[in-house]
């Protein structure tokens, strides 16, 4: 077994071969601009564009011309939720009414911060609903925050932090049935879940992907229907590409890499969800039989199949990461000495504070995400070096006085 091992599959994942394989060509050999109608260069490479938005939109049950290629899911998320703010003002329609949850990504809050300070009488009021103690958001909450003035409902997929699978079929029959739109940011569960479209009602999909082993850099929108004027309004002008959504030269090898990876993903998908899940099993319980006051964050079983958020009472993320230099993971907490804070300062994440989670335990939330390459030897070294890590840091010093603020990327 390799040293340090992986386990951090929610923030990045390594391009599988296959799909690098299938990218290679498009660096040296298909490298014609898509734009390029003139020639054969730019042809093949317009064939790709459309071959790898045929495999985006069969992972996710949609129409290929509902897909537009972008540079990942933070673009997406930001021309989702800016796009249908500028199209409701470009209609004279004034301001609006957004719905999000508290659990979402920086890119969604922040987005809709920006939709709610547009200036008066245009302003966008934005509900930001609770979680409850599991990560979820109770449709029927999402209902009655509906007023006339609703345009957007916007609910994460699946959480990057907890793992919690949130009920998007449900929420989608209350939005569809009051004509009102539904995002989603599904970075994390498109290719980890089956995500569809059509039947969950969503209006607006924000996937990437480098979050299931494709490149860096590529990512998508859907937009329902063939007119996506008509749902939001474009924020990069430019040459008009991708149908006026998104202007800018495609980077052809990187939609041919997401276009690989969503066709491997539907293959074998369930397969490796259910691979995952007995290894995320087989470590939460080695955890749990070695270590005192652990406590597991998420849904018990409505999770992702990859992700395993534990919190351990009386410590801090940073110090326990830092014992386990041999492991790739995420906190829950981040420091903010050299901040402007004091030395030492914890912070616990805005989603793991959306949880509930008893303050002794939120400031020590770590966050382990296996993947496509973990293997059942890594999971168990993995297990005896957190538990061990733990009960050594328990006979030093207490932790650092709390700061209840920060998010985890």
């Amino acid at each position: 077994m390799q040293l340090p091992i992986y386990m951090d599959y929610h923030a990045t994942t390594p391009v599988d071969p296959r799909v690098f394989e299938a990218m290679r060509p498009y660096f040296t050999e298909v490298f014609g601009n898509p734009a390029s109608r003139s020639h054969s260069f730019g042809w093949k490479a317009s064939e790709a564009i459309e071959r790898a938005r045929q495999q985006v939109a069969s992972l996710i049950n949609s129409k290929p011309a509902e897909v537009y290629f972008t540079s990942g899911a933070t673009e997406s998320d930001n021309l989702a939720i800016k796009g249908v703010v500028l199209n409701q003002l470009a209609r004279n329609l004034g301001g609006g009414h957004i719905i999000t949850t508290a659990i979402e990504h920086k890119a969604i809050l922040e987005s809709c911060k920006r939709a709610q300070a547009q200036q008066k009488p245009q302003g966008f009021e934005v509900t930001v609903l609770p979680v409850d103690r599991f990560g979820m958001v109770d449709p029927v909450a999402v209902e009655r925050a509906i007023t006339p003035r609703t345009v957007l409902v916007s609910v994460i997929a699946a959480s990057n932090e907890v793992g919690t699978i949130e009920p998007l079929a449900e929420i989608g029959r209350i939005t569809r049935a009051r004509g009102i739109l539904l995002h989603t940011d599904a970075a994390q569960a498109v290719g980890k879940i089956p995500v569809d479209v059509v039947a969950m009602n969503i209006d607006l999909l924000s996937l990437t992907a480098h979050k299931m082993y494709g490149p860096k850099g590529v990512g998508a929108i859907y937009i329902r229907g063939e007119r996506p004027a008509d749902l939001i309004t474009c924020i990069a002008d430019g040459g008009g590409q991708e149908n006026g959504v998104r202007s800018g030269t495609l980077n052809v090898a990187g939609i041919v890499g997401l276009g690989e990876t969503c066709r491997i993903n539907q293959l074998e998908m369930a397969e490796e969800g259910q691979r995952l899940s007995v290894l995320r099993d087989r470590l939460k319980r080695a955890i749990l039989a070695g270590a005192q006051e652990v406590i597991v964050n998420g849904h018990e079983s409505l999770r992702l199949p990859n992700n395993l958020s534990m919190s351990f009472a009386g410590l801090d993320a940073e110090t326990l990461l830092m014992s386990l230099d041999d492991i790739a993971l995420s906190s829950g907490s981040a420091c903010l000495s050299g901040s402007g804070f004091k030395s030492g300062a914890i912070r616990a994440s805005h989603v793991i504070e959306a949880l509930g989670v008893d303050e002794r335990y939120a400031l020590c939330t770590i966050r382990f995400g296996l993947g496509r390459f973990t293997t059942e030897e890594q999971v168990d070294y993995v297990a005896r070096r957190v538990v061990e890590a733990v009960a050594s840091l328990r006979e030093l010093a207490p932790a650092p006085e709390p700061v209840r603020v920060g998010a985890m990327k």
